[in-house]
């Protein structure tokens, strides 16, 4: 989400907002892993030593990165890619510095349109996108014509939706994707896939220009593409948005 709206439009669907969008409904548990070298991680039931962030894995889940601060107001994160092979969860990708929210993290189920909040949790990937073309990546791929919208209106039917404005409606004041540079590449974040009105749409993991996002991460392109190169569907991969 690149927009923002005022405040005071905020406040006004705050009240829609009343339970969490969007967390990874078939979790096959959780565990913890250390945001800085050696990169340790365990299973846990409960929550995670200091240093650690606590991940929601999906069954099948051999890719993860994770995108975490030490203070909710922080707009810069540090991301990390895992991968697991032959039963053992390794380091791949990173530390990189990441851009999320002008404002920070949102606190965990509390994320609202246009607050300008990354929304935290464990999240699975859509698919990809881009106004370049597919750079070669494993996921179903969208060009971003400049017909083509993500529907960010919490009063219209196609809330949290890409929208082909030739075909349907994409609400007020909707999200063009093709955005140059930030959409040059892209990948959607399973986020409020209940689409509840309010509670945030729009959000991705993009190409960044130095500045915090609306809510998104983004990287610079050159990280970004070797990581929506490296997902691939059946590895069945998760996005973790925390603060430790």
């Amino acid at each position: 989400m690149k927009r923002l709206i005022s405040g005071l439009a905020a406040a006004a669907v705050a009240g829609l907002a009343l339970l969490p969008a969007g967390t990874l409904a078939s979790s096959s548990g959780h565990r913890c892993f250390h945001m800085s070298a050696p990169y340790r991680s365990y299973a846990t039931a409960r929550g995670c030593a200091s240093g650690y962030v606590r991940v929601a894995l999906q069954a099948g889940t051999h890719q993860l990165v994770t995108v975490t601060n030490w203070r909710r107001t922080r707009t810069y994160a540090r991301f990390n890619g895992f991968t697991l092979t032959a039963g053992r969860w390794a380091h791949r990708w990173g530390p990189w510095t990441a851009r999320i929210g002008a404002s920070g993290f949102a606190a965990p189920g509390k994320k609202i349109e246009g607050d300008a909040l990354t929304p935290q949790g464990s999240y699975g990937f859509r698919f990809m996108f881009g106004v370049n073309g597919n750079p070669g990546t494993h996921f179903s791929w969208r060009h971003a014509y400049r017909y083509d919208y993500w529907d960010d209106d919490p009063a219209s039917a196609r809330y949290n939706l890409w929208t082909d404005a030739r075909r349907h409606y994409p609400g007020k004041n909707p999200e063009p994707m093709h955005n140059v540079p930030a959409y040059n590449y892209a990948a959607v974040i399973g986020y409020n896939l209940a689409r509840v009105p309010g509670a945030g749409s729009a959000i991705f993991l993009h190409v960044g220009d130095g500045r915090a996002t609306a809510g998104c991460v983004s990287l610079p392109q050159a990280d970004l593409l070797k990581i929506i190169r490296w997902l691939r569907p059946n590895a069945v991969p998760v996005i973790t948005m925390a603060v430790l």
